[in-house]
């Protein structure tokens, strides 16, 4: 007998949003960077420092499966999501499962730690970050280092992450097509025993968010470059 399926909502806009505006950003900064073109490095970067912070008070105030208490489980619940795994296959989870939780957490730090670096970094030609003159030479020439070395690293995660959404795509959970509808398909069966009734925040909440922030960010960062392309 085949198992009946419905739609659930479980993305909301903003969080898409957020997801592939920094999938862009992140293209869009590793080509700026190989091609010199360090003014638009510079914008691209501030416009990832936008999403990022959105994102960190999105995770404090936004819909349920944004919220980092959502995702974020003690170890312990990690653990033993593991063991059910590897008895049962991948299971279905309404947002993001344990193990990708922590994977969230750990790509928005390392691509914090790249954002700060880059605000004392210096290519030693034309460009510098905006606190650059408040470090010496040698903090700057160590934090320009850790800045080049950190994209790789941000590149190795981002390798296990696309690994870990075809795993996931191989044994039915199409992680893709939730974070571009914001809808995922899952049995009636799993739908009833998991109870879950996600609540999801007005996008005029999160548009105000970001204006805010963005707004800060422009006027304090972006608008100087601006002015001189």
């Amino acid at each position: 007998m085949e198992t009946e399926h419905i739609k659930v909502k479980v993305w909301d806009l903003p969080t898409r949003f957020f997801h592939w505006g920094m999938v862009a950003l992140m293209a869009l900064l590793w080509w700026s960077a190989e091609v010199g073109e360090m003014q638009w490095h510079q914008i691209f970067a501030y416009s990832l420092l936008i999403l990022i912070g959105f994102r960190l008070l999105w995770g404090l105030i936004g819909s349920d499966t944004a919220r980092f208490s959502h995702f974020v489980h003690h170890p312990k619940v990690v653990f033993e999501y593991l063991k059910d795994v590897r008895a049962k296959g991948v299971s279905v989870v309404l947002g993001h499962n344990p193990m990708g939780g922590y994977m969230v957490i750990v790509l928005i730090a390392i691509i914090s730690l790249q954002l700060i670096t880059g605000l004392f970094a210096t290519d030693d030609v034309f460009t510098e970050g905006p606190l650059y003159s408040y470090v010496s030479a040698d903090t700057a020439s160590f934090l320009t280092w850790l800045h080049k070395m950190n994209f790789n690293l941000i590149l190795a995660l981002s390798a296990v992450h696309v690994l870990a959404v075809v795993v996931h795509a191989l044994k039915g959970d199409k992680l893709v097509g939730a974070m571009l509808s914001g809808y995922k398909r899952v049995s009636k069966v799993e739908h009833a025993k998991s109870e879950t009734q996600l609540v999801f925040k007005s996008h005029w909440l999160a548009l105000i968010v970001l204006l805010i922030i963005a707004g800060v960010v422009f006027t304090y960062l972006m608008w100087p470059i601006v002015q001189v392309l």
